[in-house]
């Protein structure tokens, strides 16, 4: 059954009304992911499949969380289901089953409990200003490493130009930006790791 006594440890030293929601749990677990490990991550006990994270508990304390991994954070607790202070604040066991041996098919699938991110769309190209181009042209530097920059380094100039609200704004934004592209920095070289 693959029990770590770890967590019987956790458990155990688990507050009173801590005790029964873990071990509802724990069993939970077991019950939806047949031959599931067990192990301690993060100072928490989580129950896995071929060494990748499905669930995970953790009692505090005023209240116990409960993680699926892979379906992101709701409410103002860790996890998925809030605050647990009693056995009553949990879902009713067969969606939590049904929860459980959802991740452990993403695992199967994909190798991650994670869910599969969704398909982006390309964002639409942002067509070169006029003015802008004039201002590269200008430049022969600029207008030089402008091309030989990436498609998102260049939109990012371009984002950063169309949306300025004023022309007296626009004006300034490609001053700056020709003196900066001529110097071979991208749009936010001031964040970039040196």
């Amino acid at each position: 059954m693959g029990h770590d006594t770890r967590i019987d440890d956790y458990i155990a030293g688990g507050s009173d009304f801590a005790r029964p929601i873990l071990i509802h749990l724990r069993a939970l677990c077991h019950q939806a992911l047949p031959g599931c490990e067990e192990a301690i991550k993060w100072g928490m006990p989580h129950f896995t499949l071929a060494g990748k994270n499905v669930a995970g508990m953790a009692a505090f304390k005023a209240h116990c969380t409960f993680v699926i991994h892979g379906e992101g954070r709701q409410g103002d607790a860790m996890g998925q289901f809030g605050k647990i202070t009693k056995l009553e604040d949990l879902p009713d066991d067969s969606i939590l089953i049904g929860r459980l041996q959802e991740a452990a098919l993403r695992i199967a699938e994909t190798g991650t409990a994670t869910k599969r991110p969704a398909t982006r769309e390309p964002r639409a190209e942002i067509p070169m200003p006029d003015d802008f181009a004039a201002a590269l042209a200008a430049v022969p530097a600029a207008a030089q490493v402008f091309a030989g920059f990436s498609a998102s380094a260049r939109r990012d100039y371009l984002e950063w130009i169309t949306e300025a609200r004023t022309q007296a704004t626009r004006e300034k934004r490609m001053a700056e930006a020709t003196v900066w592209i001529a110097a071979g920095k991208r749009r936010n070289w001031k964040y970039e790791k040196r």
